[in-house]
């Protein structure tokens, strides 16, 4: 959940997600009396969901089916609704929620990847493409998180590395912020993004 990951580290709060697929498709409840039994004490709040409003003799269904790579895979957890970018390593031992983007860090050391995402750098792309929403929170969804433009992980120093690497373990967003800079040669950013 996002809220496990307001420390900046991962809390798992002891939350477990009932995965009702298998390969083939949605299990026969009658294959699962227990999963069946627990369902059902559940069933009003699980069936008034609109997913189960068109298919009622499904109304266990999910909308979307869990990928089971995904839980043992490290990745990065960024809350969407947030006042700033907040970047939260799961070493691969959780699903996320809903609530949760996940940022696979392909051929990056996913610390260093984590220490470029929390600069103000990324924030700042956000601040120019993502909805503030009341309270100043902003939404950090995929199509504005597509938007952070990184180099090529070969093109960053050992140095750079280390300090990114740093950086996101520390949760030290200037040291995150200047060590980026450097990375995209620029000189700095403007404090507020011009939303004309």
């Amino acid at each position: 959940m996002a809220s496990d990951t307001f420390s900046g580290t991962l809390r798992w709060s002891g939350r477990y997600l009932v995965d009702p697929w298998e390969p083939t498709g949605l299990i026969n409840l009658a294959k699962y009396p227990r999963l069946a039994a627990y369902l059902e004490t559940h069933r009003n709040r699980i069936a008034g969901r609109n997913v189960t409003r068109r298919n009622p003799a499904q109304w266990y269904r999910t909308i979307d089916r869990v990928n089971h790579s995904l839980v043992s895979e490290p990745k990065l957890f960024l809350p969407d609704i947030k006042g700033r970018i907040h970047p939260v390593l799961d070493p691969g031992t959780t699903y996320p929620h809903h609530n949760l983007y996940v940022v696979r860090p392909g051929s990056w050391d996913i610390e260093v990847l984590g220490g470029l995402l929390l600069s103000a750098v990324a924030q700042f792309v956000i601040e120019c493409y993502a909805v503030r929403m009341r309270g100043g929170h902003l939404r950090f969804q995929a199509q504005y998180l597509r938007r952070i433009r990184v180099p090529n992980p070969r093109d960053i120093t050992p140095d750079q590395a280390a300090a990114l690497r740093h950086a996101f373990r520390s949760r030290d967003e200037p040291v995150a912020t200047r060590t980026a800079l450097a990375i995209y040669g620029i000189d700095g950013i403007p404090d507020e993004p011009d939303h004309a």
